[in-house]
């Protein structure tokens, strides 16, 4: 995908096109085509993100929970997206021991149950231990610290996938 094409692009197009960088929520490349002309891929990462930042905190919350559990049962069904896949395939969530996976479903339903939603880290920046200490680590957070990291590391994961569809 070539920015000159995105800046081209009609809204369905570009929707189509940029929809899938955050995860099940195509409403975010929408909004942001309306900043068009984008200098450069940074720029239209940005508009994404202010399209994120002036949302409610419903479609913020929608947001987050579009996310699936770190190898959790959509992983295990081979039903994640394409991009999911393979980030968490990445960090190696998808040759997990017995004890491996057991702990992550326990610290999945932990965190589900504390917050509302699931654990949400950029993996392409960790490990599966440092995965797994992040999780211990932000179980004791609160409520409103958790959706700002939730919705930090989902900008994260968003400019990876953003750079790499530019980059082709």
């Amino acid at each position: 995908m070539k920015l000159a094409d995105l800046n081209a692009a009609s809204r369905e197009a570009f929707t189509a096109a940029l929809g899938p960088v955050f995860e099940h929520s195509p409403w975010i490349a929408s909004e942001a085509w309306a900043a068009r002309p984008f200098s450069s891929g940074e720029a239209v990462f940005q508009a994404m993100e202010a399209a994120i930042a002036s949302a409610d905190d419903a479609a913020k919350l929608a947001l987050i929970r579009a996310h699936p559990d770190l190898a959790g049962k959509a992983a295990r069904a081979g039903t994640l997206t394409e991009h999911s896949r393979s980030e968490q395939q990445g960090a190696g969530l998808d040759r997990l021991s017995e004890e491996e996976f057991e702990r992550f479903h326990r610290l999945n339903a932990a965190y589900r149950e504390r917050f509302g939603f699931p654990f949400i880290v950029a993996v392409r920046n960790h490990t599966k231990g440092s995965i797994l200490e992040a999780f211990e680590r932000r179980l004791g957070n609160d409520q409103a610290t958790e959706i700002h990291e939730a919705l930090r590391n989902i900008g994260a994961i968003g400019r990876f996938r953003l750079l790499d569809l530019l980059r082709g």
